[in-house]
């Protein structure tokens, strides 16, 4: 068992570590420390940011599934503001055709496009595939609804309820891109 001076000294910002998750693929996932903290109940906790993911996790610094690795370096600093979406971004793990298609907590839709005839092939491949709709009314119904319209793509800070924000913009605006829109029914 680790003192807690050894703990500490483990625990240093800047460490990459991994972290195993039980019953999950890929086992082990690697990240980095980004602070410490004492728990209430006396327990020095380390925050690590697991690499691809936005927020840091409280992880008990003696927990067994948290392996210290040698290397110690800067923690990444985390990108903010616009960016241009693709498939490694959290959340945005469904394309069809080359057309991202993003679900919303609330059921509403995007298919990152500005042809219409992709956006509606995207969204319908969606929504039979991954929502489960089968009625094909059901899917002509919800693609009439689609609504053309300008955003931006921006990164929230750490922490944010959600990794990032899509925006509305004005066409034209240098980061704006257009996407095909299914408010949720």
């Amino acid at each position: 068992m680790n003192t807690t001076t050894e703990l500490i000294a483990k625990a240093e910002v800047g460490r990459r570590v991994t972290y195993a998750y039980y019953n999950a693929r890929p086992a082990e996932h690697p990240g980095v420390i980004t602070g410490t903290k004492i728990a209430p109940s006396g327990t020095l906790v380390a925050l690590v940011r697991l690499d691809g993911t936005r927020s840091s996790i409280h992880i008990p610094a003696d927990h067994e599934g948290l392996h210290y690795l040698d290397e110690v370096g800067p923690v990444p600093e985390l990108p903010m503001g616009r960016f241009q979406p693709g498939l490694q971004h959290p959340a945005m793990d469904y394309a069809y055709d080359g057309v991202l298609v993003l679900e919303f907590d609330e059921g509403d839709m995007a298919a990152i496009t500005g042809d219409r005839d992709k956006a509606e092939a995207a969204v319908a491949t969606y929504l039979r595939e991954q929502a489960g709709v089968e009625d094909e009314a059901d899917i002509r119904d919800e693609l009439a609804e689609l609504k053309s319209q300008w955003v931006v793509f921006e990164w929230e800070p750490e922490g944010a309820e959600c990794a990032w924000l899509m925006n509305h913009a004005a066409e034209g605006d240098d980061q704006a891109l257009q996407v095909h829109y299914l408010p949720a029914p």
